[in-house]
């Protein structure tokens, strides 16, 4: 038995063949012609954003709301040109709050919060219970400030809402969900499900893993990472190939959480090969795909600052059940153009003199998403990388990113591919 859905909308179930049945998802690589992806439009939880919070909140700036979704629309759009089909978090949850489980699941989990005490968490309960899958998608995502709480006839949160400040949050919002790369990655057939390093954005995860063990489209997708082991985040996994990652390890992921996720793809025989690539602990620098991502099947955009110093380790799975081997360093370059098999992997630089790579290694210019091999989606404001991409024969499809750029991410960081054209199966 299946959840039925039309437009959006739960209206029971029937008797019906899986949709797993008749959606596919698979990525191998990060050039291969993009099919679906899932992304976040922001919304209300921007506009909870103050100077008081940002910080905690990880937002450089306080976004202008509406213009960020005029950006965001207009990157969904690009997409959809290009034959893309774009699924939005938010309609995903509301449908998969449809499904009584997934819907006590969730609300356990905010109500299991210590910072709530017994008697907020009754009246937070009793607030959730009365909202439909669309309103309380809101409330998890927008969170639900201290003054939008209904109380009951008494009017008494008990000592802990009495004692907090009326512009605090009693459940915290989660302006950063719009980075849909961090929280989920697909590698070939199996999603992983990362583990957020950051408080602030922990609990995204528990809403993006709801979401493909519950929602009908992922019916019978199988992990290969979940939340709750040891720190891993999206945006520091490329897919230089199939069968060929490259894991940054720094300040959101931890050597552990690359070693966990190289035994869990080695062990599902996902990949031949993991660089484990050390980057820098600076907010600039926070993922690997701030400092490069790959524009076509050997070629990389990368900052210039660190091309030639940027190292890696190779882990190769062991034999027999052994522990994966562990070689190096090696300059990154030449690891990851011998795993891919190839003479040598394009260099394509952000900006031509120092300054103007730091800076546009700063508004996001290396992190483009490939529609295709040649193919990309970038921030506009790069004006030097752009043209650097253009003369090394790579169409770019500029999108605007005055506000979307103020929580540091760009297209990628925005998009989770979710179904790409294939290509070599790994050796």
């Amino acid at each position: 038995m299946n959840a039925v859905f039309t437009h959006g909308c739960f209206t029971g179930y029937r008797q019906t063949l899986p949709y797993a049945a008749r959606v596919s998802h698979y990525v191998d690589s990060e050039v291969g012609r993009l099919g679906t992806v899932l992304l976040h439009r922001p919304g209300p939880e921007l506009a909870r954003l103050t100077p008081r919070n940002n910080d905690s909140l990880l937002f450089d700036a306080i976004p202008w709301v509406g213009r960020a979704q005029e950006e965001h629309d207009a990157f969904a759009a690009a997409l959809r040109q290009h034959g893309v089909e774009v699924l939005y978090l938010t309609d995903l949850l509301t449908e998969t709050l449809a499904v009584p489980d997934a819907r006590a699941e969730l609300t356990d989990e905010v109500l299991s919060s210590p910072r709530l005490g017994d008697s907020l968490r009754a009246r937070v309960a009793a607030h959730l219970a009365y909202l439909d899958p669309a309103a309380l998608t809101g409330v998890l995502v927008a969170g639900l400030a201290h003054e939008e709480l209904r109380l009951g006839r008494d009017r008494r949160g008990g000592l802990v809402y009495t004692l907090m400040d009326r512009h605090d949050f009693v459940i915290d919002p989660l302006p950063n969900l719009l980075f849909t790369r961090d929280s989920s990655l697909w590698i070939g057939d199996r999603v992983g499900v990362t583990s957020l390093a950051m408080p602030a954005r922990r609990r995204e995860t528990t809403l993006t893993d709801a979401i493909y063990r519950h929602h009908p489209r992922f019916a019978g997708t199988e992990f290969v990472y979940r939340p709750g082991l040891e720190p891993l985040e999206g945006g520091d996994v490329l897919l230089l190939a199939p069968g060929v990652l490259a894991v940054g390890v720094g300040e959101r992921t931890t050597p552990a959480g690359a070693e966990r996720l190289a035994r869990q793809v080695f062990a599902a025989g996902l990949a031949h090969t993991i660089l484990v690539v050390p980057i820098a602990q600076e907010r600039a620098t926070m993922h690997l795909d701030t400092i490069c991502t790959m524009v076509d099947a050997d070629a990389v955009l990368m900052y210039p600052n660190v091309a030639s110093s940027l190292s890696a380790y190779t882990v190769i799975a062991g034999a027999d059940g052994e522990d994966p081997r562990v070689d190096g360093p090696a300059p990154f370059l030449r690891a990851a153009a011998d795993a891919m098999d190839l003479d040598r992997l394009r260099v394509i630089d952000t900006g031509l003199d120092p300054v103007t790579a730091e800076r546009e290694q700063w508004d996001d210019g290396n992190n483009t998403l490939a529609i295709a091999p040649r193919l990309c989606v970038g921030y506009e404001r790069n004006v030097e990388t752009n043209a650097q991409l253009e003369r090394a024969g790579i169409e770019l499809i500029p999108i605007a990113s005055s506000e979307l750029g103020s929580g540091r991410g760009g297209p990628r960081c925005m998009s989770c591919p979710l179904l790409r054209e294939q290509g070599r199966a790994p050796s």
